[in-house]
């Protein structure tokens, strides 16, 4: 079965007319779109914002966030949730402070941290690389249209074709605003949809089912609970968190120090 044929120029016309104002949205340093690409992952937009802001004034640059002290950048993403992004950012930003910005995606990946989607982000917001860059929301909108949970050929190959040439940057970012904000996992829009001819349009594949597995534990019970309120209370220059276990607290420990997020000195635990 063949792709739907997509009118590229009805998409980038309502993209044009109802992109929200992002401020990642505004530049083409890489630096500042990485920043924003890395919080953005697993994280909501209206969230994400106020940290990026607050990062960018005390981390301007790469080579302001590289020198910096990994306590500081972890005091301010304290909060933002997956510290370790925080961790592999500012090893990216050593890297490309010392070596230059790679202008492809395939020299972003080599970069410490960054994945396909990343890369192609990347490379197509600030560099102008024709690349598709295939988030989740872009998958789901693929998949829509195609109305397949597996698109007629491999994702990439399927977004690679629909580029419209010298427009990357627009393309992706009117595709990852299109799911975000229309082709949405569990209310899609579709009298809104500037896509004609979508095989779902007013029956959209639904997403996969939420599993929870038998006897799955509440966030409030699991490690990354524990470590996320150890690195808040050492940022906040508090005292471990009280009224957790001695065992989950301790187990939370090693692997935060395991990870880099912690130092440990005998009984003394601090930020890096």
């Amino acid at each position: 079965m063949r792709g739907v044929p997509v009118d590229a120029d009805a998409i980038l016309s309502w993209y044009g007319a109802v992109r929200r104002d992002l401020p990642w949205r505004r530049t083409t340093d890489p630096y500042r779109i990485l920043v924003s690409e890395v919080m953005l992952q697993q994280t909501q937009v209206a969230r994400v914002v106020p940290y990026y802001e607050a990062f960018l004034e005390r981390f301007p640059d790469e080579v302001a966030l590289g020198s910096a002290p990994t306590a500081d950048v972890l005091r301010l993403w304290s909060g933002l949730g997956y510290n370790r992004r925080a961790l592999a950012l500012q090893a990216c930003a050593r890297a490309v402070a010392r070596d230059g910005w790679p202008r492809a995606a395939e020299g972003l990946r080599a970069l410490p941290g960054i994945g396909p989607y990343t890369a192609a982000a990347v490379a197509s917001f600030a560099f102008g690389e024709q690349v598709a860059a295939v988030d989740t929301n872009v998958r789901r909108v693929i998949e829509r249209v195609d109305r397949a949970h597996r698109t007629p050929r491999p994702l990439a190959a399927r977004a690679a074709e629909l580029l419209p040439a010298g427009r990357a940057a627009d393309w992706n970012q009117a595709m990852m605003e299109l799911g975000a904000t229309v082709c949405t996992a569990r209310s899609p829009g579709c009298d809104a949809c500037p896509v004609t001819g979508c095989r779902s349009r007013g029956r959209p594949l639904p997403p996969p089912p939420a599993r929870r597995a038998r006897g799955a534990q509440r966030f409030e019970e699991t490690d990354r609970f524990v470590r996320g309120r150890i690195v808040a209370a050492l940022a906040a220059g508090e005292e471990l968190p009280r009224g957790i276990a001695a065992e989950r607290i301790e187990r939370a420990l090693a692997g935060l120090a395991r990870d880099g997020l912690v130092v440990r000195d005998g009984a003394a635990v601090r930020l890096p």
